[in-house]
């Protein structure tokens, strides 16, 4: 168990598994008390246990970051039990791919719910209190996908990119008050979510090739990143992206 950040109460979204469960398992081990928040109550009980047994501090929240009226609930009933320190916006993802001339208008709106509006409904939520507070740190989950073009996954791409531009706008909105908002970028990580990408080896290969490293990332690299940006070692970054993504980003 480390320290850097004991006393500090982090909510964690998309908590239940892949990289947002690495997250809150890393904030804990690192002395936050961990608030994870995700649609699936039986994981979240798993998670908050797997903390407990590791002498760390945790609670959850069932909540789906799609519906509006939900993270507006979730989000007024955390603040009111205490201030937050540390927002990870993880919740997010992608389970097709089709080019744009193919692409149903149901899939691409539900990417942008997912992804993008969650991020904007659960800033909303918390904001106003870390301004009030006079400080936090906020830490938007995009992907190297919203970096450069994505062929076939332009609903991803697209909604990570815009979480970028947002990040960056926000960041600007309230760096004053003392609250920093930067975007963590994770390249292509093994998950259950990748795992669609993973069943083709075609795929697979295609995607790695691109990668120097020539491997995927884990859950635990993003989550070293993440308690980077949460601590005091980054307190003077804000409106910032961290790429972690094994070199992918600067091939030509």
């Amino acid at each position: 168990m480390g320290d850097r950040l004991a006393g500090r109460r982090a909510l964690v979204t998309g908590a239940s598994r892949g990289i947002g469960r690495a997250i809150a398992l890393a904030f804990a081990a690192e002395g936050a008390h961990v608030v994870a928040l995700a649609r699936n109550g039986e994981l979240l009980t798993e998670l908050v246990a797997d903390i407990d047994g590791q002498g760390g501090s945790a609670s959850f929240v069932v909540c789906d970051v799609t519906d509006p009226e939900a993270v507006g609930a979730a989000t007024a009933a955390i603040v009111a039990e205490g201030p937050i320190d540390v927002l990870v916006n993880n919740a997010g993802g992608n389970s097709f791919s089709a080019p744009v001339v193919m692409m149903r208008p149901t899939g691409w709106t539900k990417t942008q719910t997912l992804n993008v509006d969650s991020t904007f409904w659960m800033l909303q939520g918390v904001l106003p209190s870390m301004v009030a507070a006079g400080g936090g740190s906020v830490i938007n989950v995009s992907s190297v996908a919203g970096l450069a073009g994505a062929p076939l996954m332009a609903h991803y791409g697209a909604a990570k990119a815009a979480i970028l531009s947002l990040t960056r706008s926000a960041a600007l909105e309230v760096a004053a008050s003392g609250v920093r908002v930067n975007a963590l970028v994770p390249g292509w990580v093994e998950t259950d979510l990748t795992d669609f990408l993973r069943h083709d080896s075609n795929v697979e290969s295609s995607l790695l090739d691109r990668v120097p490293m020539q491997r995927w990332g884990t859950p635990e690299e993003i989550a070293a990143a993440a308690v980077f940006l949460a601590g005091d070692e980054s307190s003077f970054m804000t409106g910032q992206t961290l790429v972690v993504d094994g070199g992918l980003s600067v091939m030509p």
